[in-house]
C-alpha cells in the first residue's frame, strides 16, 4: 500500500510539473508561426488571434 501511494504522489507531482513547464514554454500562434518574411498584423484583425 505504501508503494501505490508513493506512485500516486510522485505521477501527481510530475503530472503538475510538466503542465507548469508546458504553460510556460507556450507560444500564440501569432509567435510560433512567424518569420522574418511574415507580416502578421495584429491578432484582434486576423485569423490568428482572439476576435
Amino acid at each position: 500500500m505504501k508503494a501505490f501511494l508513493a506512485a500516486v504522489i510522485v505521477a501527481v507531482a510530475v503530472a503538475a510539473g510538466a503542465s507548469f513547464v508546458l504553460n510556460t514554454q507556450q507560444k500564440t500562434v501569432a509567435q510560433a508561426f512567424s518569420t522574418d518574411g511574415v507580416r502578421v498584423g495584429d491578432p484582434g484583425t486576423n485569423l490568428t488571434g482572439v476576435n
